[in-house]
């Protein structure tokens, strides 16, 4: 057989997801919130700080929260207590609102000369972009998973938007409320979103006493 005719032999290349952790992001749990937020006020570090604050607050895909204005939460001389957006995925709007700690973060970002007449609230600092792309949130977000500790590939944007409403859902099991403050249609894809099994609904059902 000629050597043309022979089929072409190609490197094999290592599986994409080789070593790493795949599947649902964890959310981050209380402690971890306070832990990063303290490492972030003690580095005085005002744009992660509210970006953080936020992140957590809004329950934003990070599509949605790197293309926020400061429009979008600011308004007469102050933070909004509430805001809506609309999805960049779906169209449709979603509210939210931001905290007291939030809401002070914010004020402090804004108000930094670095932001004095930006449109985003989250200016690049690359050239050529005028906000912060979801992969530099993606890093971002990496640098505060591991100034405390925790595996990196374990966590992802996806863990700063299911983080709040896990906490929710733990202390209320009210799944219509989690829907509506994640912005989604359809209650199956919340279920499976927010990684609802049996053994939380049974958890659930063990502490009601009739």
């Amino acid at each position: 057989m000629s050597i043309d005719l022979l089929p072409a032999l190609r490197p094999e290349r290592p599986a994409w997801n080789k070593g790493r952790i795949v599947g649902q992001k964890r959310p981050l749990l209380p402690k971890h919130l306070w832990s990063i937020r303290v490492r972030l006020e003690m580095a005085d570090n005002k744009r992660d700080l509210a970006l953080f604050n936020m992140a957590v607050d809004s329950k934003l895909r990070g599509c949605d929260l790197v293309c926020l204005k400061v429009r979008d939460v600011f308004a007469a001389g102050r933070v909004k207590e509430r805001a809506s957006v609309t999805q960049i995925k779906t169209g449709k709007p979603v509210r939210f609102a931001l905290t007291e700690t939030t809401r002070h973060s914010l004020e402090s970002w804004i108000a930094d000369p670095e932001m004095l007449g930006l449109e985003y609230l989250w200016p690049s600092r690359l050239h050529g972009s005028v906000h912060l792309s979801t992969r530099q949130y993606a890093r971002i977000l990496r640098g505060w998973v591991l100034s405390i500790g925790l595996e990196p590939s374990a966590y992802g944007t996806h863990s700063m938007r299911r983080t709040k409403v896990a906490q929710i859902y733990r202390k209320t099991g009210n799944l219509r409320a989690v829907q509506l403050l994640l912005g989604r249609t359809k209650m199956d894809s919340t279920v499976r979103y927010l990684g609802v099994d049996l053994d939380d609904a049974l958890t659930l059902s063990e502490g009601i006493d009739l």
